[in-house]
């Protein structure tokens, strides 16, 4: 077992290592920029390092810098979180090199689960569903016509490398996809440093599902169920729960299985989530990407399963056996997380500074994992989630209850938060009744239409 961590992140997740990590006996090292110098991760970690200014690019994502930081307290591993460097081939061959080891898949399984066309196609290959597309990147504004004119509009464009909405277009008719080609190519450009982008059918309102798995280095995969990330704007998630409303147990099972057998045919070990888009009206999954990560919302999942993910990634890293067995997942009750970001809850502008008031929601079945703090300031560097509020219920109904019970009683002062606009959801008749998609923030956001005269 490793005797020291650094963690290579910042925020709530660099604290949700840390506290894994002190559970396990294991030492772990925070690095910071300028902007965090007073932040929590910084005072509960054993040891911290400065590894340059606000800039991401200079700090956080400086792999030179963390490298560094890692040799000079004698850490023997890295641990990315999520976001940053979390999906970087390149920092886990310089952590092989170093004789570091990195907290995640290896460097060629990330590199090819990165590249959203490739990984597409070696799905497709282990018998994973994929949606109809592009045969990789197009080449061309010509090709693109053609593969669009095949699928049929509307079609999405998407990069290849990266995710989180960026490089990625809706085109509903031929005159449009010119102009949504290019801008695709440069946002991906711009993101990823690669403008490569593919073409998939677009499916109009689907539900997004994802499955959580875990591998370790000896062969063995398991699967932890799925979560439901529908509520979504601009591709960004706001409400996440497990398990889904809408698949049953032999559903669950079968996709399970099915997303397994593919991690173990592309040699996955490390904690991995595997995302589908559900056609809402044939119920049929299709495989979009996999994340060679920690989600964000991982925490819904240890909520109905009790399995520590973190933890197991850190045991499997350093080469142990997956602590349990498939037979001994068993999934319990029903979670929801809120993503709590500092911005205005109806224009959605970022709002970072200085937090006057704070004060956490307790009670039976709430979790939150923060970062703030009375008299903290949120950067206006970094993306701006600044809290993960969990509530746990025997069933959705209870979760749903609790959830706005929790949110009532947070107090956040100083800044805009989206507690306001997440109490509103939780009150809507469509998502309390699970009738939702990625089309959901679409129609709940859209202004009341007028009465007729």
């Amino acid at each position: 077992m490793f005797k020291k961590i650094l963690i290579a992140n910042r925020g709530e997740i660099a604290l949700r290592v840390i506290c894994a990590c002190r559970e396990m006996g294991i030492k772990t090292v925070a690095v910071f920029s300028e902007a965090d110098e007073h932040s929590l991760h910084v005072r509960f970690a054993d040891e911290a390092v400065c590894i340059g200014p606000a800039r991401s690019s200079e700090s956080y994502l400086h792999v030179p810098a963390i490298i560094s930081a890692a040799e000079i307290t004698g850490a023997d591993a890295i641990h990315p979180g999520y976001g940053f460097l979390s999906e970087s081939a390149y920092l886990a061959e310089v952590c092989e090199a170093c004789h570091i080891k990195f907290i995640g898949p290896g460097p060629s399984v990330i590199r090819l689960m990165g590249e959203k066309s490739r990984a597409r196609r070696a799905m497709k290959k282990a018998g994973v569903s994929t949606l109809p597309g592009s045969d990789g990147a197009v080449e061309s504004e010509e090709d693109a016509q053609k593969v669009a004119l095949d699928l049929g509009y509307p079609v999405i464009i998407k990069a290849s490398n990266g995710g989180g909405g960026r490089g990625m277009r809706i085109v509903r008719s031929p005159e449009e996809l010119s102009q949504a080609l290019r801008t695709a190519q440069r946002e991906a450009q711009a993101a990823f440093g690669i403008g490569d982008v593919y073409l998939e059918k677009y499916l109009e309102a689907p539900r997004h599902i994802e499955v959580q798995i875990l591998g370790d280095e000896h062969g063995n995969v398991v699967h932890l169920g799925e979560r439901e990330c529908s509520v979504q704007r601009r591709h960004q998630k706001l409400i996440e729960e497990a398990p889904s409303a809408v698949i049953s147990d032999e559903q669950r099972a079968a996709l399970g299985k099915m997303v397994v057998d593919a991690a173990k045919a592309v040699g996955y070990a490390s904690a991995g989530t595997f995302e589908f888009l559900m056609d809402t009206s044939t119920g049929q999954l299709y495989f979009i990407e996999a994340n060679t990560r920690l989600q964000v919302e991982h925490g819904v999942t240890e909520l109905v399963t009790g399995i520590d993910i973190v933890k197991e990634q850190i045991r499997v890293a350093s080469g142990e056996r997956l602590s349990f067995t498939q037979d001994d997942v068993q999934m319990s009750g029903h979670a929801i997380e809120c993503r709590i970001n500092a911005e205005h809850p109806t224009t959605f502008a970022p709002s970072p500074g200085r937090i006057d008031a704070f004060c956490l929601p307790g009670g039976p079945g709430i979790r939150v994992d923060t970062f703030i703090h009375a008299e903290a300031t949120v950067p206006p560097n970094y993306d701006s989630l600044v809290a993960k509020l969990m509530s746990f219920g025997r069933d959705r109904e209870e979760a749903i209850a609790r959830m706005r019970r929790a949110l009532e009683m947070t107090v956040i002062e100083g800044i805009h938060t989206s507690v306001p606009m997440h109490l509103r959801i939780l009150a809507d008749e469509d998502f309390q009744q699970a009738r939702i998609s990625t089309a959901f923030m679409e129609r709940f956001l859209a202004p009341p239409t007028p009465p007729k005269a």
